[in-house]
């Protein structure tokens, strides 16, 4: 191993196989160090951030690409996989100009889906 690499602090990659919830909660953890209210702070953001970069989209779509990468980092920083792969098919659309109203529809499902799985999460 060259030295370079040795040095560095890797950080462990998103599952390969599919996860059964919207939200893969061990990947929340390892972003939130365990912390609990974190983790709540955190999912309550992401839900009110979804729901308000989905609308903005369908309010303007010139400005769609740029919404959907922010959604997709976003989503990849909880762990909500499918809506971050479904944010990155709408980049894809709107660049090729091709599937972009049945792309967003499918991201407005992995919304739906990690929002739902957020608020079971965060009901008292």
């Amino acid at each position: 191993m060259t030295p370079e690499l040795q040095r560095m602090d890797w950080m462990p990659s998103p599952p390969l196989a599919p996860i059964d919830s919207p939200l893969d909660l061990d990947h929340l953890s390892r972003m939130t160090l365990g912390d609990i209210a974190l983790e709540r702070e955190v999912l309550a953001m992401f839900a009110e951030q979804a729901g308000r970069l989905l609308a903005a989209m369908a309010a303007s779509p010139a400005d769609a690409g740029a919404l959907a990468h922010k959604l997709k980092g976003s989503a990849r920083g909880i762990g909500a996989f499918a809506v971050a792969d479904a944010a990155a098919s709408l980049e894809c659309a709107i660049r090729t100009d091709h599937g972009r109203s049945h792309a967003f529809a499918a991201l407005k499902e992995a919304v739906t889906e990690a929002r739902a799985a957020i608020e079971a999460i965060l009901k008292p």
